[in-house]
């Protein structure tokens, strides 16, 4: 499976980089901001620089949809793997628009109301995951994950198919 990994730097970042077990095992792209931080972190990993910032910045949104349609077009992923935030936003919405699957992973800090990225994303997004059950009880497509619950790389994996 060819996974495109989208996020911004810190704690997006961190938090998709925590999913290597599911994301190692398949070939994949990533795209995120150029920092230290994540340049030694994806050092032999295929990498496309987005620009940032994205928060209030129209010229890089409109950068970020040019970037996310070459490297859609060009590496024609089967899933789009994101954690947020703006810079996900056109990645995931027209990946879907091209017929990508596309699942998006809440921030854990997202206790009962998304993210902006992921509310404008939504209706782009095949599956929800989010860490709450109050913000599960606000969105009920989303499924819930963490301690006790199925993890997300499993069902990740089904999305795809």
């Amino acid at each position: 499976m060819k996974v495109l990994l989208v996020c911004s730097s810190g704690g997006h970042f961190k938090g998709l980089f925590q999913l290597e077990p599911f994301w190692s095992r398949h070939s994949r792209r990533w795209v995120t901001f150029d920092t230290p931080t994540t340049r030694m972190a994806l050092e032999g990993e295929h990498v496309h620089w987005a620009y940032s910032p994205t928060n209030r910045n129209l010229p890089n949104l409109l950068r970020n949809t040019l970037l996310s349609w070459s490297v859609l077009l060009h590496h024609r992923p089967n899933l789009i793997l994101s954690t947020g935030a703006g810079v996900a936003v056109p990645f995931l919405i027209l990946g879907k628009l091209l017929g990508h699957r596309t699942v998006f992973v809440e921030s854990i800090t997202r206790i009962e109301t998304l993210s902006l990225s992921a509310r404008l994303a939504l209706p782009f997004i095949d599956v929800l995951y989010v860490h709450w059950p109050q913000l599960q009880t606000r969105y009920p497509r989303a499924e819930l994950i963490g301690a006790g619950s199925r993890a997300a790389v499993a069902p990740a994996q089904d999305v795809a198919r």
